[in-house]
């Protein structure tokens, strides 16, 4: 532990001071060959906010440095005293990366900060903020090239929106103000003064579809007093304008060529008809500024500090305490000296650092019964009309429909290898009115991609997926339906209306390493039929057509959780230990909860021969992993209890309520042991589903060191269970190894997740077969 072995860190350090030259090459690789006098003749130059306070004259001893920081954040680049000074890049634990100038710790000058979601600005910075010129790009495909200052879009600049809109002119604290032109995309466009973000002033609205105009006054984005309203004929309305109707009066004025009565009859009220639709985009929302990120700076202090003991919740499960270990961080925003102590929540890894059991005041008879968790409502927001994702969806099932529908010669089992080449791929274009191949639809234009179709095919041949069946889950008249929160990864999570099959966006690096596995990913499903491996159905792509070429990579898989019971207890279990617990208390812990390995407080007793063939499967499923270079992956764990009392109390095996006075005495509301004998024929029970398990409760015992595994206390439930291996598309790549570098020197290199995949593999096993074992 970093705390405990301060050395390692200073010898760490010495080491990297030694390779200056080798980092100074690499540093001026990434930021080119820019002098740090030039930075300083440049900040001399430029007005900054505290340039009073500071001095720019001040002599710094600058050198190149390599920081892997204690919370994990990582510097390369110029460095000076105890902070960034010069050229330098700077990565967040949480994504968020700088690459650019620095001055005393801030960052200022120009520079580039991209966040985790892909967007990113580029230009100038003051004090930490984002002042002068730049331009930002956000991860919907919108941009803004022009003034900032502190944050906020203030001064001349254009914006283009991700629905096609801009506006070019005038802006004050992030917000359209004072002249600009905005013009939407059907080339309809407003030009005249703005106020607070909305039209207002004087202006005049063109109608690209009609040649109508309105020119006259503004408020609150509609016209307000006087103004004209004229006709492409020539033809005009002048007159008072009012939304109520208040004050409203006017002359009409026809043409002097036209005939009749041309436009005599038209109501001012019409004007307002006219505008519906045009309203300002508001835009995509920054949650994190540039200016909030602060930098960490390791400090270590002498004297020592113990952390208290962690404590156990009753139902074995380990709770986080509030003390930090006894080095501190310090957190920098370069004008503050102090250390800072992180409050409560804001490192769950220093939590681990100190993590203990507690100290042995608390016995087995103190245990609370196992109650079920709360019921939840069902998962997702509903995609209906309206919805940010709707056109997504739309485009996804017509994509489906047509690759399943599709006619295709029946596919041997023993595919050819040019079959699952990465470049086997269809692309089908979808315009909106329709085409030879493809019908038409109320989305827009965009095109289709189809990866290893056949493989694909083969693969829901070998699942027995009924094609009809398959497309009336996706692409039926129910819409899908939205997780609430991306995962860790990104990534976003759609479920079918019926729940049996699961829609994952894709990073284009997952995509390479399914493309690359995908022949032994099949080969493996051919040979094994009870692989405990995530059933993939499809890999697809959407790219929109037009100025924006948004591709969206997907993945359709089976949803281990599609089950006629109810899943009581739901974990992701990996076999490390570091931040593996889930930060809700028990009472809101509900269905869908997803737990992890130290909360874990069962183990699982198997039948003989199922526990045999678990086994083998477990073994043979890890290898293929191994010998792909993948780590990271997890079982998904569902248990079912077959007991529950009608309180929601979970009933052991032992409190069985004799036959016969059960009926007032709270009998178990769900199935008994014996009525389910029948339900269980051995040879109709397929590995990982709807299997019967005995379930046994464990406890992290007092006084002892942290516990994985919990000891078994010989109180039993009757479970169903419900697994499978999932998250196998993370190779051994850069950003993991460099995770495993620097996590390695702060903590125990078997407590953490990040870890080559035989070491992976070997580990994953080994947790496993301790949690599961031969009923006896």
């Amino acid at each position: 532990m970093i705390g405990k072995d301060s050395g390692v860190m200073k010898a760490w350090e010495a080491t990297m001071r030694k390779t200056h030259a080798v980092a100074k090459k690499r540093a001026n690789s990434i930021f080119g060959t820019i002098s740090l006098a030039h930075v300083a003749d440049e900040e001399e130059n430029n007005d900054g906010y505290d340039d009073n306070e500071e001095n720019e004259n001040e002599a710094f001893e600058v050198y190149i440095e390599e920081k892997v920081l204690p919370n994990g954040d990582y510097y390369t680049g110029e460095w000076a005293k105890n902070f960034p000074h010069g050229l330098g890049k700077y990565l967040w634990t949480d994504g968020c990366m700088y690459v650019g100038e620095w001055f005393k710790g801030k960052t200022k000058g120009k520079g580039r900060f991209s966040w985790p979601s892909g967007a990113t600005y580029e230009g100038e910075f003051k004090s930490g903020f984002m002042d002068g010129n730049g331009t930002y790009t956000g991860c919907n495909g919108e941009t803004y090239k022009g003034q900032w200052v502190m944050n906020l879009k203030h001064g001349h600049g254009f914006k283009s929106y991700a629905n096609g809109d801009w506006y070019d002119g005038e802006w004050r604290k992030d917000l359209q103000d004072g002249e600009g032109r905005y013009e939407w995309k059907d080339e309809s466009h407003y030009v005249g003064e703005w106020r607070n973000g909305t039209m207002w002033g004087k202006g005049s609205f063109v109608w690209a579809n009609n040649g109508k105009v309105f020119e006259g006054f503004w408020e609150d984005g509609l016209p307000k007093g006087k103004g004209t309203f004229k006709w492409h004929d020539g033809s005009f309305y002048e007159g008072n304008f009012s939304k109520d109707g208040k004050d409203q009066n006017g002359t009409y004025h026809p043409c002097e060529s036209s005939e009749g009565e041309g436009h005599s009859e038209w109501d001012p009220q019409q004007l307002y008809n006219e505008l519906n639709g045009y309203s300002v985009c508001p835009g995509e929302k920054v949650q994190v500024m540039p200016s909030h990120k602060r930098l960490a700076i390791w400090r270590s202090t002498k004297t020592g500090e113990s952390a208290k003991n962690r404590r156990m919740s009753v139902d074995g499960r380990v709770s986080v305490g509030l003390e930090r270990p006894s080095d501190r961080l310090q957190i920098w925003d370069g004008g503050e000296s102090d250390a800072r102590t992180p409050t409560m929540g804001s490192d769950l890894d220093e939590d681990l650092m100190a993590l203990r059991v507690d100290d042995g005041s608390e016995s087995l008879t103190q245990l609370q019964p196992l109650k079920a968790p709360k019921k939840s409502k069902r998962q997702g927001e509903t995609i209906c009309k309206g919805h940010k994702n709707y056109e997504l969806m739309l485009n996804l099932q017509l994509g489906i429909r047509h690759s399943v529908a599709r006619p295709a010669p029946t596919a041997s089992l023993d595919l050819k290898p040019s079959a699952f080449d990465p470049k086997e791929k269809v692309w089908t274009r979808f315009p909106p009115e329709g085409s030879k191949y493809t019908p038409p639809h109320p989305s827009c234009d965009f095109k289709w991609k189809d990866y290893c179709p056949v493989v694909f095919r083969t693969l829901r041949k070998l699942f027995k997926v009924d094609p009809a069946d398959y497309m009336l889950s996706i692409c039926g008249n129910d819409a899908l339906r939205e997780l609430s929160s991306p995962g860790k990864s990104g990534s976003f999570f759609y479920l079918t209306h019926d729940d049996r099959y699961m829609i994952k966006t894709m990073k284009k690096a997952e995509v390479k390493v399914l493309l690359r596995m995908l022949p032994a990913y099949y080969n493996n499903f051919r040979d094994q039929q009870n692989t405990l491996l995530t059933k993939y159905y499809g890999l697809h792509c959407v790219k929109l057509n037009g100025p924006i070429q948004k591709k969206v990579r997907f993945i359709i898989m089976g949803n281990l959780f599609c089950s006629e019971y109810i899943t009581h207890r739901r974990y992701d279990l990996k076999g490390s230990s570091l931040g593996r617990f889930s930060d809700k208390p028990e009472t809101e812990i509900s269905e869908t909860t997803i737990l992890k390995d130290l909360d874990l407080n069962f183990i699982f007793r198997l039948e003989k021969s199922r526990f045999e063939e678990f086994c083998r499967q477990v073994d043979k499923d890890c290898e293929l992993l191994e010998q792909e270079g993948i780590m990271d992956y997890s079982l998904l764990l569902g248990i079912y209890f077959k007991d529950i009392s009608p309180d929601g109390e979970i009933i052991p095996l032992q409190s069985h309520t004799p036959t016969g006075d059960s009926e007032n005495e709270g009998t178990p509301h769900t199935s008994s042991e014996d009525t389910d004998q029948s339900h269980y024929d051995p040879s109709s029970i397929i590995l990982g589903m709807n299997m019967p398990a005995k379930v046994e409760r464990t406890i992290r015992r007092s006084g002892c060191e942290l516990q994985l595994v919990g000891e078994p206390i010989g109180e039993f439930y009757n479970g169903v269970l419900t697994f499978g291996i999932i998250d196998i598309l993370q190779d051994y790549d850069i950003s993991k190894k460099l995770e495993h570098a620097y996590k390695s020197i702060q903590y125990d290199a078997t407590s953490i997740s990040a870890v080559d995949p035989i070491q992976y593999s070997r580990r994953f096993r080994d947790f496993i077969f301790r949690i599961f074992t031969e009923d006896s």
